[in-house]
């Protein structure tokens, strides 16, 4: 992979792992569409170390209370809602681990495609815009529950399947629960941490002794991917709720159209 298709795909990577328009289907698309190689095991690590480092930092301040809080809840027995949030987001990200340690290598082989991609993108995309609309936007990240957390951890198991978007559609059940945006998107970016963290462990031991790495690529696709996420993290959290969803949507909507149009030229 040369330099500029590494430094491509950290961007796209960073602008879409938090947007609701699937990482994983812009990632699998230029080699689909424009020939590129694979970007192979390590750069999908390294881009996706980049988006942990960005919502870790963006969040740093949540991630130390939370953190303490659930400390506190296992070692002292004191409990208050920052220690419930961090037990709802463990019991969120159990659906999608499973999902992943079972499903996963069903889904790498069989749904990897540019036809399910473009399904999913269109789909997915119909679904936010009428949890959007439909959802009443009433409720905030104190009202969440145990049951809405273990909801939108399934919702995220979906994910798996490229084309999904794991911000989209988790933002999606949480519209759809009635929380606000803003919560929604919150909530779903604070569950990105502890599963990229699993995922990235996961494809870590699988990496190990499995290619060689070129580390300019490496270092490079990390801290365009980080840079790009963090900035990305904190102009959706200040317009979505002006904004709403609708032009994530429409962008769905043209991008599963292209595909198809390149799906069907190939049939041809």
């Amino acid at each position: 992979m040369e330099l500029m298709q590494a430094v491509w795909l950290a961007i796209i990577q960073g602008l879409s792992e938090f947007l609701p328009i699937s990482s994983s289907a812009h990632l699998i698309l230029p080699s689909e569409v424009l020939g590129w190689p694979d970007q192979g095991l390590a750069f999908d690590v390294a881009v996706h170390v980049g988006s942990l480092v960005a919502v870790v930092a963006y969040f740093r301040r949540d991630v130390v209370n939370l953190s303490q809080a659930w400390l506190d809840s296992v070692f002292v027995r004191r409990h208050s809602p920052e220690s419930h949030l961090a037990w709802y987001l463990i019991l969120a990200t159990l659906p999608a681990g499973f999902a992943g340690l079972f499903l996963g290598d069903l889904i790498e082989t069989h749904l990897r495609s540019m036809e399910v991609i473009a399904f999913t993108t269109i789909f997915f995309g119909l679904l936010l815009a009428w949890a959007d609309y439909r959802g009443t936007g009433s409720l905030d990240l104190k009202e969440m529950n145990w049951r809405s957390a273990l909801w939108v951890g399934i919702a995220q198991a979906l994910a798996l399947v490229p084309g999904t978007s794991r911000s989209g559609i988790t933002i999606t059940a949480a519209l759809a629960l009635g929380f606000d945006r803003e919560t929604a998107a919150r909530f779903s970016f604070l569950m990105a941490i502890p599963i990229i963290v699993l995922s990235g462990g996961y494809k870590g031991v699988e990496l190990m002794g499995a290619e060689s790495v070129d580390w300019t690529l490496i270092v490079v696709g990390t801290l365009l991917s980080a840079v790009t996420a963090y900035l990305c993290i904190k102009l959706f959290l200040n317009v979505i709720q002006r904004i709403g969803m609708m032009p994530f949507v429409i962008y769905r909507l043209l991008l599963g159209a292209v595909l198809i149009a390149l799906i069907w030229n190939q049939a041809i």
